[in-house]
């Protein structure tokens, strides 16, 4: 019993992480258009995660059931993950780095379960259809999404002068950045659901797979904590550094990365936050023209989600034995 309770506080501690990690990812367009001010913003982001981790349990089966062996995991396999998810996410904000919380934890899965079971413990055909294909997607529908909705925009407002213009889109970016955190919410939370529910099933605490309301709880809670932590030195990356965003251009690429966390989140697919939002905020900057998008920048965080799910899954190995001996 010492096992699954330690693995649901290790769960939380990353969701903490996921949290403050990911903030960033929409609470950026609110401050770098100055729609909200920054605590004011988390905390409306902190409100609409705990009320998006109630909304449905689909990426929790995925992420519980559908990327490793459930027959052979355990508890120091799932610990072993968790450690390797929080180190990488600890590494990439201390750095300013807008890596993936989702691919550090899908990575710390595979490198924990391929020490223990080799290549049977890993659900490849999961791993191939739910978390690489709509991670490479999906970027690229935000990108599209906010650029096609920011033409519209253009088309149907040219007639507006930029104060009135300006005025009427930081306030749609309440609604729309709400939007963003609320989807946030109900993929990312869900993903520390998927873990705590395989440890409780692996254990016999449950005598099958499904989410119990206090998990649901207990993640909802402190996803939120967690992003009202903040993760202020992302935002300065993405609200400032990627485009000068003016409140349309906030309310374009949040209305796209919603549409497209939601979307995700209705088909079970743990995609990440950082991926779509910072893809919706190119394509949003790439309207004025390509130029204004400062692609270095973007460059070093599309080499951070590279790296991010076999550097996770290095450290999650690197760890299985130690946790294994240890516990």
């Amino acid at each position: 019993m010492f096992l699954v309770v330690l693995v649901v506080a290790v769960g939380l501690a990353f969701d903490f992480t996921n949290g403050f990690h990911d903030t960033a990812n929409y609470v950026a367009t609110w401050v770098g258009t100055r729609a909200l001010s920054p605590r004011l913003a988390v905390l409306v982001s902190a409100a609409a995660n705990l009320a998006g981790a109630f909304v449905t349990t689909a990426v929790a089966k995925t992420v519980g059931s559908g990327l490793i062996d459930t027959g052979l995991a355990t508890e120091k396999t799932l610990l072993a993950a968790l450690f390797g998810a929080i180190v990488w996410n600890l590494l990439t904000w201390w750095a300013g780095l807008p890596s993936s919380s989702t691919h550090a934890l899908v990575g710390g899965l595979i490198g924990a379960a391929l020490v223990q079971s080799g290549s049977k413990g890993v659900e490849w055909t999961g791993i191939w259809q739910k978390v690489l294909l709509p991670g490479l997607a999906s970027p690229v529908i935000g990108f599209v999404g906010a650029f096609l909705l920011l033409v519209l925009i253009y088309r149907l407002f040219h007639r507006l002068t930029p104060g009135t213009a300006h005025r009427g889109f930081r306030l749609g970016q309440l609604l729309s950045g709400t939007w963003v955190a609320f989807t946030h919410g109900a993929n990312d939370a869900q993903k520390t659901m998927g873990v705590i529910a395989l440890a409780l099933y692996t254990h016999g605490s449950i005598s099958s797979f499904y989410i119990p309301t206090w998990v649901k709880i207990a993640a909802g809670l402190t996803i939120a904590m967690g992003t009202y932590a903040g993760g202020w030195r992302i935002i300065r990356t993405l609200g400032q550094r990627i485009y000068g965003l003016q409140p349309e251009h906030g309310f374009a690429a949040q209305i796209a990365a919603g549409a497209t966390l939601w979307t995700g989140t209705h088909y079970g697919f743990p995609i990440s936050t950082t991926h779509v939002v910072t893809g919706s905020v190119m394509g949003a900057g790439a309207t004025r023209r390509l130029s204004a998008v400062r692609w270095g920048v973007a460059g070093n965080i599309v080499f951070a989600w590279l790296l991010t799910l076999p550097a996770a899954g290095l450290v999650a190995a690197a760890l299985y034995y130690p946790v294994r001996w240890l516990l």
